[in-house]
């Protein structure tokens, strides 16, 4: 689903160079007269982790779709209007609505944070984060915004506002998420459930009168394991896109209790022809086919073979884009024998000047067969050997090794691997557990490398809650590096890490809604996981896709916030520009939005004292 375009890959991209951006052009700092927050109502029942993350990532900033105007909650649940006067960029800040301060309770559900989201610039949802939603709507230039009507979900649960879609003239769906209070919910233990709700509304609202609180129009509920990381719309399709840590299914679906059966039940049941008296010993991990090594102008390929392997018995063919290697063999071996049929190579090679050298010599008995592949372009970077790599089971992705001088340890791997076959011995004693690539050890931080992006999934849900014909419950994708820069766009592109590279993928519209969801690879932004890795306290990562991606780190009263921006460059450049910036300076940032003015983006970065506007960049 999410096929990379090799013309907008860069394997020749060195690096990012410093664009030494003047900070007195490109930042305002505006002291906020309503201080905001990010603290919280506390209970005695301690947050989840998802519970956490999901605080860490909230948004407290909320941008109007077209107008340069946003909203905050203060510390005081006052609601305040941000606007950019005409002409200049300079804010104004007004409490236009005071939300009635929740009532402090131990033992209730968590309160969330309060959010916000512009139906239109005059039309606002407000959620005060402990179960009410408001709706309201702007009087004038100096009064404060009307009461339309507030609404809560069943048992009054605490939910923030994710996304808000006019699906219709006079119809509009608001996306909410809550933390799962059901007792029907199946219980996990250390963890929690997350409900995501479609609430529907008239959009031909009378101001309310009385106050009363109304119930929400569900129009259809998800339930997952994770808070939605971001919520998108697709027009053309007529679907909405939950992104989460996890996909979010049907609720209605039956829960079945987990049963614990005893000591005396847990008894295997034999299959035809199962001994189960004989001792189960479990395969060791297989190590990869092969291991390989590159130089600017080669590139080095070993397969281990059994060294009782006649040279007459092994066929190679070179063509310029293409692989063949056969290997006859009568011998039963515990090592497969290698076989490519005019396997495409990720490069293109020299086929005068690339060979093939066979070594059986030594104590063990396994030989090294060796191919020497000459690049037709020196200085080309190959993420992999064979243009298929990682696509399927017969078509592993294979890392590269690191250091061409341990290529002996292959044998020795292979040897302890095939010996422990026969023995039943544990063979993880030489690192076979991460199998050849395991020769990168030490020049490469694995554990640091995971844990860039977040191993995000796509749901797919029609607007009457049905699943789409074309679609699963859920997709997965590569670990998901940036959404889009709220309401510099649709919101449907996607940065994903691809090996050290970071490609921009984009949702394409289409002609009916039965059409399935396509995802084209439209840029790269180069090493973009590499330099990521590299930030401690990053915050919001956001992007422009085609343009630039802006990493917000947190900033303290101790220590100044910087947004690191890394902007795109076309697949032929070397190097692109870096620029860094200050922004937390007066407390930790809490949120980002984007502004169009005057042709141009400025982004509203709000921290606890401070909105900082980032502009001509």
């Amino acid at each position: 689903m999410f096929a990379t375009d090799r013309t907008l890959v860069n394997p020749k991209f060195e690096g990012y160079k410093l664009d030494a951006v003047d900070q007195d052009d490109c930042v305002a700092r505006h002291s906020l007269q309503y201080i905001a927050t990010q603290s919280t109502v506390s209970t005695n029942s301690p947050l989840s982790f998802q519970e956490v993350q999901s605080r860490i990532t909230h948004n407290h900033i909320s941008v109007a779709p077209d107008d340069p105007r946003a909203v905050y909650i203060d510390a005081q649940y006052r609601v305040i209007l941000i606007e950019l006067h005409p002409g200049t960029h300079i804010p104004s800040f007004r409490a236009v609505y005071e939300l009635p301060r929740p009532i402090k309770s131990q033992d209730g559900p968590h309160h969330e944070y309060p959010s916000a989201a512009f139906l239109s610039s005059p039309e606002i949802f407000v959620s005060d984060g402990s179960g009410l939603l408001y709706i309201l709507r702007d009087s004038g230039p100096s009064a404060s915004f009307e009461l339309l009507g507030i609404y809560e979900l069943p048992q009054s649960t605490p939910f923030r506002i994710h996304s808000i879609t006019r699906i219709h003239p006079d119809k509009a769906i608001v996306i909410l998420s809550s933390r799962t209070y059901a007792a029907s919910a199946p219980k996990r233990q250390n963890a929690v459930d997350f409900d995501v709700w479609a609430v529907k509304f008239n959009l031909f609202l009378v101001p309310s009168t009385d106050g009363a609180v109304q119930p929400f129009n569900i129009a259809w509920q998800r339930r997952g394991q994770a808070v939605p990381i971001h919520v998108a719309y697709d027009e053309s399709r007529r679907v909405f896109m939950l992104l989460g840590d996890s996909a979010y299914g049907q609720v209605e679906a039956p829960v079945v209790s987990p049963y614990n059966p005893s000591a005396d039940e847990m008894a295997p049941i034999p299959r035809a022809n199962e001994n189960l008296d004989a001792s189960a010993t479990p395969e060791p991990p297989k190590p990869p086919p092969y291991s390989w090594t590159q130089t600017s102008d080669s590139v080095t390929v070993v397969f281990p073979l059994l060294s009782t392997t006649s040279k007459t018995d092994i066929k190679v063919t070179f063509s310029p884009q293409t692989l063949t290697l056969h290997v006859q063999s009568d011998a039963v071996a515990d090592i497969p024998l290698p076989r490519y049929s005019a396997e495409r190579l990720w490069g293109g090679i020299s086929t005068s000047s690339s060979m093939w050298t066979w070594d059986r010599e030594g104590e063990t008995h396994v030989g090294l067969l060796t191919l020497h592949l000459d690049k037709q372009h020196e200085g080309t970077r190959w993420p992999h050997v064979f243009a298929a790599s990682g696509t399927s089971p017969e078509d592993p992705e294979v890392p590269e090794t690191m250091d061409p001088s341990e290529l002996w340890k292959i044998r020795e791997s292979l040897e302890k691997y095939t010996a422990a076959l026969g023995s039943g011995e544990d063979a993880s004693g030489l690192g076979l557990g991460t199998g050849l690539p395991s020769l990168a050890t030490g020049e490469m931080d694995d554990e640091v490398d995971d844990s860039i992006g977040r191993a995000a999934q796509l749901t797919w849900v029609g607007e009457d809650g049905s699943v789409p014909s074309w679609a699963s419950k859920s997709s997965g994708l590569p670990r998901l590096l940036s959404t889009e820069l709220p309401r510099s766009g649709a919101g449907n592109s996607l940065v994903v890490k691809n090996g050290l590279d970071g490609t921009v993928f984009v949702l394409e519209s289409a002609s009916s809604p039965e059409e399935p969801a396509k995802w084209t690879h439209s840029s790269t932004f180069s090493v973009l996981s590499f330099v990521l890795a590299s930030k401690t306290d990053t915050r919001f990562t956001y992007h422009i896709p085609s343009k630039a991606v802006f990493a917000f780190d947190n900033g303290t009263r101790d220590r100044s916030g910087n947004v690191y921006i890394y902007r795109a460059a076309p697949p032929s450049e070397k190097w692109a520009k870096q620029a860094v910036l200050g922004v937390g300076h007066e407390g930790s940032l809490l949120g980002v939005g984007a502004v169009q003015k005057d042709n141009e983006t400025i982004l509203l970065c709000l921290t606890e004292r401070e909105l900082v506007l980032i502009s001509n960049i």
